[in-house]
C-alpha cells in the first residue's frame, strides 16, 4: 500500500525541502531560532513519509541538506577574502560545493527512515512512533559519520540548537550526536501532533520540560580564592598580516592588555598563532631572521609575576632529515623566566585551510590553501594534557579542533580545564558565534571549563556547565579576568564518549522495531 496525500505541500516537495532546509539553519547562532529548526525538521519528516520511492526520499533529504548547509556555512566565504592567490568570489562556490557534499548525510538519514517503513511489516497508513524513532536513529548515525569520514566536518550538529536552553545539559549524559537524535525526536513529535496524534507529543513535551527544570544550571558562582585567568583579545585580524610591522604590532598589543602581576596567580592566555616570531631554540640560524627567540620569550615572561604563567600560540618548525618538512600550529606554556613548557601541536588540521590535499595535483591548477604560507601545516599526535604549575592540567584544542565531539581529551590524563585558542577573524559574522556555541557544548559534554581566546572575538571564559562567565565581544579589543573555573566530576559522556551515540542509535532502532510489532 503506497502512501498518498493531497496536502498542498506535496505538490512541490523538492522546492519545499530546499526552503525548509535553508530556514532550518536559523536555529543556530546568531539567530537562535531553534523552534524554526524543529518545525523545518518536522516538514522534512512529512516529506519523507510521503515519498513514493527510496530515491525520492533520498532526493528530498539531500535538497533539505543543500539549503541547510548553504546558509549555515555562509561564513566560509569570508575566509577567501584574505587569500591573494584565489579570487574572493571562489568562496561562494566553495560554500555551495561543500553543501552539495554535506547534504548526502541527511539524504541517507531520510532514505534509511523511509526504508524502515518498508522493511518492517506493519500497518503504516499513518506516520507513527516507529517512523520517528527510525529517523532519529538514522540521523545520529549519519551525523556521526559526517563528523568522522574524510577527516570529518561536524560543524553545527543539530544538538547545538539547544545551547541557549537548559536542554543542552543533556549532552553530559548523551553527547552531541545523541542530543541531535533527541532533536529529531522532538521534531517528529511535532509532526505527529500535526497528524492529530497527541500521546507521543504530549509525553515528549513533558519529558523535555522536566529535563529542562531538573538540569537548569542556574547562575554560576565564582570562587574568588582560586587563581585567576586573563584572556587577551587584541582585535587584530588578517589585514596587513604580510606587512613587516605586523609581528611587533601584535606583540605590543597583546602585552598592553596582559595586565600587571598581582597578589593572585594569573594564567594569561593569548589567541591562536598571535606570536609571529619563532620562540623555540634549536632551529638553523637562517630561520631566525626576525628576532632572537630568547628576546621574544623574555618579552612574554616580563609580563608575568613569579607565580604567573602564560599560554601562547605560534608556529613551530618541523624538520625531517635535516630539511624543513612543514609547520606546526602550536601552543606553549611560558613562565616568568621565559622558559617554555611542553609543546602542543594541533592534530586535527583544516583541509584546504591549513594544508592542501593532493597538493601535487591541485597546486598546478592554481589552487592554494586558505592560510597563506609556503609550507603546509603538519598534524600533531592527538589530544594531550599539559602541566601548568599552579593552575593544574590543561587540555588544548586549537580553533577548529573544539568542534570534534569526543576527540579532544586525553582520557588517560584528564585535564582540569581546556584551552581553546582560535583565530575567528576568518569567519565573518556568523562563524564566531557558532564556534562559541559549539565550544560551550564541549564544556557540557566533558564537564570541563574552557578558556577561549581569539584575536577578534568572541573570547570567553566558559564554566563546566557551558555558562559564559565573561566575554570580549566581537570586533573589540580588551581582556577578561576572573577566577579559573573548577572542573565538574567526570560526566557520563567523558567516560563513554561516542559509544553513547551508537547505543542511542541502536536503542532507537530496537524500540522502533518493537513498536511496529506491537502495532500489528
Amino acid at each position: 500500500m503506497d502512501r498518498v496525500s493531497t496536502h498542498p505541500m506535496l505538490n512541490r516537495p523538492l522546492l519545499i525541502a530546499l526552503i525548509a532546509g535553508f530556514l532550518s539553519a536559523t536555529g543556530f547562532a546568531p539567530l537562535d531560532w531553534w523552534p524554526v529548526t524543529l518545525i523545518c525538521l518536522a516538514v522534512l519528516l512529512h516529506l519523507t513519509w510521503h515519498a513514493p520511492t527510496t530515491k525520492s526520499a533520498l532526493l528530498r533529504g539531500w535538497l533539505f541538506g543543500v539549503g541547510h548547509f548553504t546558509l549555515g556555512n555562509n561564513w566560509i566565504q569570508h575566509a577567501f577574502d584574505f587569500q591573494d592567490k584565489m579570487p574572493p568570489v571562489l568562496g561562494y562556490f566553495a560554500v555551495v560545493l561543500l553543501a552539495l557534499y554535506l547534504a548526502v548525510y541527511p539524504a541517507v538519514a531520510m532514505g534509511l527512515a523511509w526504508r524502515f517503513t518498508r522493511l518492517v511489516k506493519a500497518r503504516w497508513e499513518e506516520p507513527d512512533l516507529g517512523f520517528v524513532l527510525a529517523a532519529a536513529g538514522a540521523w545520529i548515525v549519519t551525523e556521526y559519520l559526517r563528523g568522522t569520514l574524510f577527516t570529518g566536518y561536524p560543524w553545527n550538529p543539530m544538538g547545538v540548537i539547544w545551547v541557549p536552553t537548559p536542554i543542552a545539559q543533556l549532552a553530559a549524559f548523551t553527547g552531541t550526536y545523541a542530543l541531535s537524535g533527541v532533536t529529531l525526536f522532538a521534531a517528529g513529535a511535532l509532526y505527529l501532533a500535526s497528524q492529530h496524534q497527541y500521546r507521543v507529543p504530549l509525553a515528549t513535551a513533558v519529558l523535555l520540560l522536566v529535563a529542562g527544570f531538573a538540569l537548569n544550571p542556574g547562575r554560576p558562582v565564582e570562587d574568588m580564592t582560586r587563581p585567576h585567568v586573563r584572556i587577551v583579545q587584541p582585535n587584530i585580524g588578517q589585514v596587513g598580516v604580510d606587512q613587516p610591522d605586523y609581528a611587533p604590532r601584535v606583540l605590543n598589543k597583546l602585552a598592553d592588555w596582559s595586565g600587571q602581576p598581582g597578589a593572585v596567580p594569573r594564567l594569561v592566555v593569548w589567541p591562536e598563532g598571535m606570536v609571529n616570531y619563532l620562540i623555540e631554540d634549536g632551529y638553523p640560524r637562517e630561520y631566525y631572521r626576525d628576532a632572537d627567540p630568547r628576546w621574544v620569550r623574555g618579552r612574554i615572561g616580563g609580563l608575568l609575576g613569579p607565580r604567573d604563567r602564560a599560554m601562547v600560540g605560534g608556529n613551530a618548525l618541523i624538520f625531517s632529515e635535516g630539511k624543513l618538512a612543514g609547520v606546526g600550529n602550536s601552543v606553549w606554556t611560558v613562565d616568568s623566566a621565559g622558559m617554555l613548557g611542553k609543546r602542543y601541536d594541533k592534530a586535527h588540521l583544516v583541509p584546504y585551510g591549513e594544508y592542501l590535499p593532493m597538493r601535487t595535483l591541485l597546486a598546478p591548477l592554481g589552487l592554494a590553501r586558505v592560510v597563506m604560507g609556503d609550507f603546509d601545516f603538519l598534524p600533531g599526535p592527538g589530544p594531550q594534557t599539559l602541566d601548568v604549575p599552579g593552575f593544574g592540567k590543561s587540555g588544548v584544542a586549537i580553533c577548529y579542533e573544539i568542534i570534534f565531539s569526543g576527540q579532544i581529551i586525553d582520557q588517560r590524563n584528564r585535564p582540569d580545564f581546556l584551552f581553546n585558542p582560535s583565530n575567528d577573524a576568518w569567519f565573518g559574522s556568523w562563524g564566531p558565534v557558532q564556534h562559541l556555541a559549539q565550544a560551550r557544548l564541549r564544556a557540557i559534554e566533558e564537564g570541563l571549563p574552557i578558556l577561549r581566546a581569539t584575536p577578534t572575538g568572541i573570547s570567553a571564559i566558559i564554566d563546566a556547565r557551558g555558562r559564559l562567565l565573561g566575554t570580549v565581544p566581537a570586533e573589540q579589543e580588551g581582556a577578561i579576568e576572573a577566577p579559573l573555573p573548577q572542573a565538574a566530576p567526570p560526566t557520563l559522556f567523558s567516560r563513554l564518549g561516542n559509544w553513547l551515540a551508537l547505543l542511542a542509535a541502536l536503542a532507537c532502532v530496537v524500540l522502533a522495531i518493537a513498536f511496529r510489532r506491537l502495532a500489528r
